[in-house]
């Protein structure tokens, strides 16, 4: 199956918009119109620190989506590239699509010499650990954050 991958794009809003909310219901969340609304702005953005966006097609159809940010690191002079979000469409998962997704990543984080590209997953996703561990490494950080408040 030929995966195609372009650079999202304002007139993709809409595709975007369905694969981004089957993204976060996957992960059992969802965000006000005012972040979904934030973030596309932010991936549409041309600022260097601003989040990038790339669509995944098949047969001309919306089908995937991965979300990445390079960013500056206290360890290296160049920055790294951080891999955030990742969407295949159920419909086509295990047919290249993850696959192509971060392909294209990895191929703008070389092409703006950024030597390292790293990523989260939950423990519970299988599925996409199968990709993870042939086309990645799995480190051994453990991912803490701030506890709410009251």
């Amino acid at each position: 199956m030929p995966v195609e991958i372009r650079p999202l794009t304002a007139a993709d809003r809409s595709a975007w918009q369905g694969l981004w909310t089957a993204y976060l219901e996957f992960y059992g969340t969802a965000v006000p119109q005012e972040v979904q609304d934030t973030t596309f702005a932010r991936l549409m953005g041309r600022d260097a620190q601003d989040f990038h966006a790339r669509l995944a097609l098949v047969d001309g159809r919306p089908v995937g989506l991965v979300h990445y940010l390079f960013h500056r690191h206290c360890w290296r002079i160049e920055n790294v590239c951080y891999l955030q979000d990742l969407f295949a469409d159920p419909s086509v998962r295990g047919q290249g699509v993850g696959c192509a997704l971060i392909e294209a990543v990895y191929a703008e984080a070389d092409a703006a010499g950024a030597p390292n590209v790293y990523w989260l997953t939950q423990d519970f996703n299988t599925n996409a650990r199968w990709l993870y561990d042939r086309v990645g490494r799995l480190t051994s950080f453990i991912k803490y954050e701030r506890a709410p408040t009251s």
